[in-house]
């Protein structure tokens, strides 16, 4: 049995909150360098030119990437043999929360009720979402998820008769339908089989992989790549001004499912794509 103690958690969180707002990700900033090579609209590469411009000054000066701090999304790895010493996980991680937001002066955007809309003043509480897994050491991944690409999450129980077209149909749907609201280009996170719940987290969870990488499952990575052909042709293009460019790439997790079923689910994330873990 290895100890971690709340105080590493809280510290480790505070850390991720701050850096994921201020630092793009190598591997997204790399995204949309290949974009603006693949982009042939002038429009189109004029916004990745900006965008280009707005992550190399958030990094350098530290400013957030987007206004848009997000909700603190935090995925937990928990090790089997971890002990958390000190005080209690999630009520540790919502402390890093408040810390992170507040001493990387970053934006509080949540409200303690969907329907008195008052706001907690610190972003907290987080999202949480606890696995367990083997080994002892803890893996924390915090996305930053901004509201204007989740509010365009869509999930449908298709049927096993609806088959691989229907997905593909859902998925491209759900992304034309958004247009420009998500803030193009996007990552699109899809999440297939499993249940209700079960495709609506592995669709977010999607979102964690390095952005490009394909499933490690052939048919899957084949998914993948014709979603984001078909995506890429509807001419949505960055910030919806048009162009080749809709999706830096699409991620699909899945999972078993029953016999009569096929929940699929669709979570966008924006052009700042702010993802960032750690090992304890």
């Amino acid at each position: 049995m290895r100890t971690v103690t709340a105080q590493s958690l809280i510290a480790a969180v505070r850390d991720l909150c701050i850096r994921v707002n201020h630092e793009m990700g190598a591997d997204m900033r790399a995204a949309l360098e290949r974009a603006r090579g693949q982009e042939e609209s002038e429009a189109g590469r004029a916004v990745l030119d900006r965008l280009l411009e707005n992550a190399a000054v958030a990094r350098e000066q530290l400013f957030p990437i987007c206004q848009d701090t997000g909700t603190a999304c935090v995925f937990v790895d928990l090790g089997q043999d971890v002990h958390v010493e000190g005080g209690d996980l999630e009520e540790a991680i919502n402390e890093g929360v408040r810390r992170g937001y507040r001493e990387g002066y970053l934006r509080a955007s949540i409200v303690r009720g969907p329907l008195d809309r008052v706001n907690t003043g610190d972003n907290a509480p987080a999202v949480v979402y606890t696995r367990i897994v083997p080994g002892d050491r803890v893996r924390l991944s915090v996305l930053a998820k901004g509201a204007g690409c989740d509010n365009m999450s869509r999930l449908a129980m298709l049927t096993p008769a609806d088959g691989r077209e229907g997905v593909l149909r859902f998925v491209v749907t759900a992304v034309a339908e958004a247009g420009p609201n998500p803030s193009p280009p996007l990552l699109v996170g899809v999440g297939l089989g499993g249940t209700f719940e079960r495709a609506a987290l592995l669709s977010k969870r999607a979102l964690l992989r390095p952005v490009g990488e394909p499933s490690p499952d052939p048919s899957l990575a084949e998914l993948e790549a014709e979603l984001l052909r078909r995506i890429n042709d509807l001419g949505i293009g960055p910030a919806g001004f048009g162009g080749r460019v809709t999706a830096l790439a699409v991620h699909v997790e899945s999972h078993p499912t029953h016999i009569a079923s096929l929940p699929v689910a669709v979570n966008l994330d924006c052009h700042s794509h702010r993802a960032g873990q750690v090992v304890l």
